[in-house]
């Protein structure tokens, strides 16, 4: 099963958080929550979750200072930031999608559309967690119907390889640590070696390379991790 996708919920008011911290999980996500701007930069950066949903008011640092610094990070730029605010007129919307939001709710909101919004977000960022078909060259996944191909024949892989290569497929190029792939692949919570991931990418490599008797599609970069392409 692919790992579901994580979401960090910056709101200093209990009651709102609560209502967002609930509604997520009862959409399968995985949510951290920040109460402060501060705090939010920390875990942006320590744990890059798939999803920020941004409060305006904060206190000490604004919520559209936080996206501006989250934006000015090489680190935590991709990552997607909806904006809520309380501040309906044109003017706060323009400004916030200027310094960088991906998105901007106001309050106050629908919850099903505000999760709608999420699932639009995220669906960009990890198609393979939403059940979209992911490509690159010749290798290819259906995520819903659990189906590996590449160059056309059918791969049969393991649940943790799958998992493995939906990750390289939802971000081609990107270099991923094995601390990444070990909190993508096996869970925040799961203590793995990091070793562990260089068996597993051996065994993905040599199912991709079976298929076709030709190309190693996935490549190590030294001191760094792997990358798909």
């Amino acid at each position: 099963m692919v790992s579901q996708p994580s979401v960090l919920v910056v709101e200093d008011e209990a009651p709102q958080r609560e209502i967002l911290v609930y509604n997520l999980e009862a959409e399968g996500y995985e949510v951290a929550q920040a109460t402060s701007g501060d705090a939010a930069l920390d875990m942006a950066r320590e744990d890059s979750p798939d999803l920020i949903l941004l409060d305006w008011m904060l206190p000490e640092i604004s919520g559209i200072e936080v996206c501006r610094r989250l934006k000015a990070r090489s680190e935590t730029r991709d990552i997607p930031v909806i904006m809520i605010s309380a501040r309906a007129e044109e003017v706060d919307r323009v400004r916030g999608l200027e310094t960088g939001a991906d998105d901007y709710v106001v309050k106050p909101y629908s919850v099903v559309e505000l999760m709608a919004r999420v699932r639009t977000q995220l669906r960009r960022v990890r198609p393979g967690a939403v059940g979209e078909l992911l490509e690159f060259d010749d290798v290819s996944v259906d995520t819903g119907a659990h189906r590996v191909y590449r160059a056309g024949e059918e791969l049969h892989l393991g649940p943790t390889e799958f998992r493995l290569l939906t990750t390289f497929l939802e971000r081609p190029g990107r270099v991923w640590s094995r601390e990444q792939l070990l909190d993508r692949v096996w869970g925040r919570d799961i203590y793995v070696d990091s070793r562990t991931v260089d068996v597993h990418v051996g065994r993905l490599r040599k199912a991709l390379r079976n298929a076709t008797g030709t190309d190693d599609p996935i490549r190590t970069v030294r001191g760094a991790g792997y990358a798909l392409g």
